[in-house]
């Protein structure tokens, strides 16, 4: 009788502390979470989300493809880097491709999409800079490299009748210093930038 009473204590006592763990830690954390981030960093809490007005166009986190229905990148738009989520940038999705430097498959692929790019801007192969060819580990990256972006300058001056000077100006103005000043690398968001694009052309 004292062993069968010893037990269930037992089992009351786990199940308490089980059921007060899963308020606390279940219920209550999340939304003081959930509350601190709504009234700190609202923008951040809710996607970071980039607008035209009422209309949300992207995320200032996620990148996006500037493509026709074909697939097929549109000449007038700065071009991300490739993404290896879904069918490109697809946040259900996040991943990279985990292949190896020294996959075959993965150095084909960065073969072709040199080939690709020093076609489309019109530069040599050796111009091509990695983040032109290689995607990222969460196949979600917004942002590209300074010398990428500055080496679309001229293919999107010419398919909008810009002058070159001033997209170059424009992609200058649009570079994100390291975080901190020494975390990273210079890098530029591509939707920022071609938002900034359209308007410069209105």
């Amino acid at each position: 009788m004292s062993t069968t009473r010893t037990t269930l204590r037992t089992h009351w006592v786990a199940l308490r502390a089980m059921l007060v763990f899963a308020v606390v830690f279940g219920l209550a954390y999340p939304l003081l979470m959930t509350a601190i981030g709504q009234v700190a960093l609202p923008a951040q809490a809710n996607g970071s989300l980039v607008r035209n007005g009422d209309a949300v166009v992207g995320s200032a986190l996620i990148g996006q493809s500037f493509t026709d229905a074909a697939g097929d990148p549109l000449p007038e738009w700065f071009q991300p880097r490739p993404s290896a989520a879904g069918d490109g940038y697809d946040g259900g999705a996040s991943s990279g491709s985990n292949q190896g430097p020294e996959n075959a498959d993965l150095i084909a692929a960065i073969e072709q999409r040199k080939a690709r790019v020093a076609e489309f801007d019109g530069v040599h192969e050796s111009e091509v800079p990695a983040d032109a060819v290689t995607a990222s580990a969460s196949g979600l990256d917004p942002h590209i490299s300074p010398e990428y972006a500055l080496l679309q300058v001229d293919r999107v001056a010419a398919a909008r009748g810009l002058d070159v000077a001033d997209v170059r100006a424009l992609v200058e103005d649009h570079i994100q210093a390291p975080d901190l000043g020494f975390l990273g690398a210079p890098t530029v968001n591509v939707l920022s930038l071609n938002r900034a694009l359209a308007e410069m052309g209105d």
